[in-house]
């Protein structure tokens, strides 16, 4: 089984969790609309990689979700429109979610659930009782409590896939972004992502806002 297979599988398992087995059309078209938005030519970080990153550490804190498989479909559905010269992909992605989910049998209440969950990224800032909301955001963000090697790569990504905003432009933006987040009291918010996650992410991030406040050297 290759990855687009694994992946295809696990969207099924997710959509019948939410639906009820056999409630709905054949899962795998919707799969096969997900994986192709997910490999567009745009793409360098927000790429399967990103998205099976995501599914992972939902699996790993569905303990404290209300409902794992919506979170599940949350994560499939998050950046499955995303053009990096645009500021709606969440809106988007959102609305392609209550369009799909419901066609495919998952019940109304839950397809808004999903669709909450996508807009709720754009902020990453849950409710203390958005028991759903707290593990889609960490799971999101838990790439930012990589091991360094692994947070250049991510860095690195963002910044191809933003190839087309000049380099000053882009680190005024990056750094906004950097310290808006190290300015909240906890990136985290379920106890496993605050106990495995937090200190390195927040380590990464002032690294990396002290390379982006180093003025580049002149060429020699």
């Amino acid at each position: 089984m290759d990855d687009t297979d694994a992946l295809r599988a696990r969207f099924a398992r997710a959509l019948e969790g939410a639906r009820g087995p056999g409630n709905g059309p054949d899962p795998a078209p919707y799969a096969d609309n997900l994986l192709a938005r997910w490999q567009e030519p745009q793409r360098h970080y927000h790429t399967l990689d990103h998205l099976t990153a995501v599914l992972d550490r939902v699996d790993e804190l569905e303990e404290y979700a209300d409902d794992p498989d919506v979170v599940r479909l949350a994560a499939w559905f998050h950046d499955a429109v995303y053009l990096p010269d645009r500021s709606e992909n969440e809106e988007r992605s959102a609305r392609l979610a209550e369009r799909a989910l419901p066609e495919a049998g998952v019940p109304e209440e839950k397809a808004e659930e999903v669709a909450r969950l996508v807009r709720l990224t754009v902020t990453h800032d849950p409710a203390d009782d958005d028991r759903n909301g707290r593990v889609l955001c960490d799971a999101d963000l838990a790439v930012l409590g990589s091991p360094p090697s692994a947070y250049a790569a991510y860095t690195a990504a963002v910044r191809e896939e933003y190839h087309f905003v000049p380099g000053e432009a882009f680190r005024e933006g990056r750094t906004a972004v950097l310290r808006r987040f190290l300015s909240l009291p906890r990136l985290f918010r379920t106890p496993y992502g605050r106990e495995h996650w937090e200190a390195t992410a927040r380590y990464n991030m002032r690294g990396e806002l002290e390379m982006l406040s180093t003025p580049a050297s002149p060429p020699s």
